[in-house]
């Protein structure tokens, strides 16, 4: 297990450690239990790349066989249900 140093000021110190008693616990274990969260969230760009990837895959399971080198006819190219 790793220590980590932090710098906050008296005021903030103080006010933690009354709101970590409040709740029966100490400003150390709010802390752990902070970052625990936090490293475990889902950094922005990997929940964007994702929601890209589960995207793709809907998009080509709706539209199996269909790829940017089909070819419609012009006839068809506009037409709402072409794709459907």
């Amino acid at each position: 297990m790793k220590n980590i140093t932090v710098t906050v000021d008296d005021e903030l110190y103080h006010r933690a450690r009354v709101r970590a008693a409040e709740q029966r616990t100490s400003v150390s274990a709010q802390v752990r239990e902070f970052l625990q969260h936090w490293a475990a969230e889902d950094s922005e760009f990997a929940r964007l790349q994702r929601e890209q990837n589960e995207l793709i895959a809907s998009i080509r399971a709706r539209h199996a066989g269909f790829s940017g080198s089909s070819r419609l006819p012009r006839d068809r190219t506009h037409e709402r249900d072409a794709l459907r």
